[in-house]
Parts: structure tokens; sequence; C-alpha cells
């Protein structure tokens, strides 16, 4: 009596594989045009503050959060810089929640002058939430005079926070040197960066193997 042979052919498995293999590789790219388009997005933001900062200096001579003159520029919506304003600088931490300091003021600022998308009225609390801008992993997004990393050189920083360590390093190598302890863009760990900016942390170098979440700043 024939005996019939059941399970797979050498020829059905190859088909199979290949189909797996195709799969898998469909996978990856997807996976890798995401964290593209993240990086993009990220890096973005880096970009789009010093237009901010340029374009209302260019439009009202003065620098945004620290306008004294900001309701006669904006309208009476807007709230003029305290007895610091008008000194050159923006004033207060990058994460800032004080609700009359230059770095909070600058985003009311820019946005009244149609400079940036986002609400106008400042919170009367110290919880800024809905009010200051975040990034596209959902981590804070600050300006300030006040260097926010250790020995960090410039006049105006931009500091973008709860950014993964593979998206900094590559945020680093899109805009400066690839190395994130050094150049106009410098990265700390979230967990490390305080408020306070009167002992701010030092850089850190991310490697390609480093994970965590990070705060990635920019001088400029």
């Amino acid at each position: 009596m024939k005996k019939t042979q059941t399970g797979f052919t050498l020829i059905e498995l190859a088909i199979v594989l290949v189909i797996i293999g195709l799969l898998l590789g469909g996978v990856l790219k997807g996976q890798e045009l995401i964290n593209s388009a993240k990086v993009k997005n990220l890096a973005a933001d880096f970009r789009n503050v010093p237009v901010y900062i340029y374009g209302y200096q260019d439009k009202f001579k003065a620098m945004p959060g620290d306008d004294k003159a900001a309701q006669t520029h904006l309208g009476t919506s807007a709230t003029n810089a305290g007895t610091t304003g008008a000194n050159g600088v923006i004033d207060g931490a990058w994460d800032s929640n004080t609700p009359g300091d230059d770095s909070i003021l600058f985003w009311q600022h820019v946005r009244l002058a149609n400079l940036a998308p986002g609400p106008t009225v400042i919170p009367t609390g110290s919880d800024m939430t809905g009010f200051v801008p975040t990034n596209s992993n959902g981590g804070r997004i600050g300006v300030s005079s006040k260097a926010p990393i250790l020995n960090m050189p410039g006049t105006y920083f931009m500091c973008s926070s709860g950014i993964d360590a593979k998206f900094a390093l590559q945020i680093d190598a899109t805009i400066d040197d690839g190395v994130t302890d050094t150049g106009s863009i410098r990265a700390t760990a979230t967990a490390t960066a305080p408020t306070s900016v009167t002992t701010p942390p030092a850089a850190a170098l991310i490697a390609v193997d480093t994970t965590g979440a990070y705060t990635v700043c920019q001088s400029f």
C-alpha cells in the first residue's frame, strides 16, 4: 500500500520564509520612517525658536518676553515685561513656572505677534501645562538666556526635554557636530535637569547604545 507524505515541501517552506522576510523588512522600514519623521519634528523645534526671536526683533525692535512695551506692540491682552524688561535678555529658567518670568512671557509675545501658534492667556498659578509648548515626545520646550547646561556658551538657549537618547544623538548629528557634550547642541539626562539654573547640570556624552530620556539644548 502506497503511503502519502504530509507536511510542507522545500519549495513551500522557502516561499513562507521569503514572505516572513518581506514582512519583517516592511516592519523595520516602517519603523525607520517613523523614527526619521520624529527626529525631523524634534529638530524643527530648534530651528523655529531663532525665527521667533529674530522675527520679533525685526518687527518691534524688542526681545520677546523682555518687551516692556508689549501692550503697545501687541494689544492690551499682552503682558508687559516686568522690572527686568528691556535688558536684552530672556530672564527666568527655560522651564520656569512663574507667570511673570520673561521665559513664560516669551510664548505669549511671539504668539500674539503671529509668529508661533498656541494660547496667549498665561495661567495665573504655577501650572503651565497647556500653555508652554511640548515636543512630539510630550516633553517641554523652553527658552531662556540662562545657560541650562554647565559651561554652555551662548546668548540664548532653547531646550526640549524627554527626548529618547537615540533621537537626541540624531538631532545633534543633524544640526551640530554629532557629539552631545560639545558644540551648540548639548544634552543632559532629563532627570538631572533642574528648574533652577543656579547650578546647571553637566552635559552628557550620548553613545549609540545609550538609553533613557534626555533634555537637549541649543545655544545661539
